[in-house]
């Protein structure tokens, strides 16, 4: 138990510090595009301030050459000089080819994102006259502003091979745990079973009514195919042609002689011979667990059928109860481990029928129609063996 605290406590810990770790990646590249974004807006004002002295200065001995090395340097931030009145006068670093004309569609859109992204750089040029520099954030600083958001995605994504590296890891010690339980169950039922077996001989040798000895050995029989049942968890069971329907049938009668007289059991089948590479002892344990589940969800009253019936290539078979029924929105949780509706279980008995069915099997085990307070029809499906 201290164990399982530890390891909690751990992953807190760890989860704790990732986060903290995240928020300062995130925090620091925040502050740098906003500093960047600042250093930006200082270029845009040294432009501003070179074209203004351009414009300004009428000393015809003055020298321009620094206002027009600012201007002519080579910069990537995409940029309109407009007018008071709104008319473009010129650009920088736009597509030449799409800005065919100052009237342009292409030069308009661009303003209009400008106008949207940053506040412009006013050029008082005297005389009430002014010009404004319009400017949009430079290639660089775009792709920078989506950095966090591509952080984000990888740390979901590590995040999400981590939570399922973990689940599988967890899923793989569950069957390891519980394919140990049920072999050392099987090897528990052994020895009983073994007494039981000689007990029976000396009730045959006390001339005890024979139809009491055949039950009670059919039941030692039961229990000893239980105890194989439980054995061969956690290891791949041998496959061989069964007839589907004697084996359905078998299973059928057993839990109909003990059974409510309240429940009517219907059997039907369009053929008395079809062929599935299947385990006997595994694949009765499925039927058992879906007709236990309808006589559970008929509360031991109501009809309880079973039909076979073959599709071509695939056979199917079909427990219907006329139960208390199951919501849609759990009809794929019902095959889930541990997942239950019952007051008692540990919702094991449907979540290891899809594991022989799906897993051992390569079949389908599926809920067909469930409406509330009629019934429910659940469906095996398998591959038939070629004569």
């Amino acid at each position: 138990m201290n164990n399982i605290k530890n390891i909690q406590r751990y992953r807190s810990i760890v989860i704790l510090v990732a986060f903290i770790i995240v928020s300062l990646i995130l925090w620091n590249t925040y502050d740098f595009f906003q500093k960047f974004k600042q250093e930006e807006r200082a270029k845009m004002e040294i432009i501003a301030a070179a074209q203004k002295e351009l414009i300004t200065n009428t000393d015809l001995n003055a020298s321009f050459g620094l206002p027009l090395k600012i201007l002519n340097s080579k910069h990537q931030i995409p940029l309109i000089w407009v007018t008071e009145k709104g008319t473009i006068e010129s650009w920088q670093n736009l597509d030449s080819i799409k800005a065919t004309s100052k009237d342009s569609v292409y030069l308009k859109k661009q303003l209009a994102l400008m106008k949207k992204q940053n506040l412009p750089i006013e050029i008082n040029l005297g005389n009430h006259v002014k010009q404004f520099i319009y400017y949009k954030d430079s290639d660089l600083l775009t792709k920078l502003k989506y950095y966090p958001l591509a952080l984000l995605l990888i740390l979901l994504l590590f995040s999400t091979v981590i939570y399922l590296f973990f689940k599988s890891n967890k899923i793989a010690e569950q069957n390891r745990l519980w394919s140990g339980m049920a072999k050392e169950t099987a090897h528990q039922i052994g020895t009983p079973l073994t007494s039981l077996l000689g007990w029976v001989e000396i009730l045959r040798l006390d001339n005890v009514s024979k139809d009491t000895v055949d039950e009670i050995e059919k039941d030692v029989h039961r229990l000893n195919t239980i105890a194989e049942r439980f054995s061969k968890i956690g290891s791949i069971p041998k496959l061989q042609k069964e007839n589907i329907v004697v084996l359905t049938k078998h299973s059928f009668d057993y839990l109909k002689a003990r059974s409510s007289k309240k429940i009517q059991f219907e059997f039907k089948t369009f053929s008395k011979e079809i062929l599935v590479n299947s385990n006997a002892q595994l694949y009765s344990w499925v039927i058992e667990n879906l007709v236990k589940n309808a006589i559970d969800a008929m509360n031991g009253k109501g009809i309880l059928r079973i039909s076979i019936l073959k599709e071509q290539q695939y056979v199917k078979i079909c427990i219907e109860d006329t139960g208390k029924g199951i919501p849609k929105k759990i009809w794929n949780q019902i095959f889930t481990p541990g997942f239950t509706t019952k007051k008692r279980g540990w919702g094991l008995g449907l979540s290891l029928s899809k594991r022989i069915i799906e897993d051992y099997h390569n079949g389908k085990i599926f809920v067909k129609s469930s409406t509330l307070n009629q019934g429910t029809t659940i469906c095996v499906k398998l591959t038939v063996s070629s004569s």
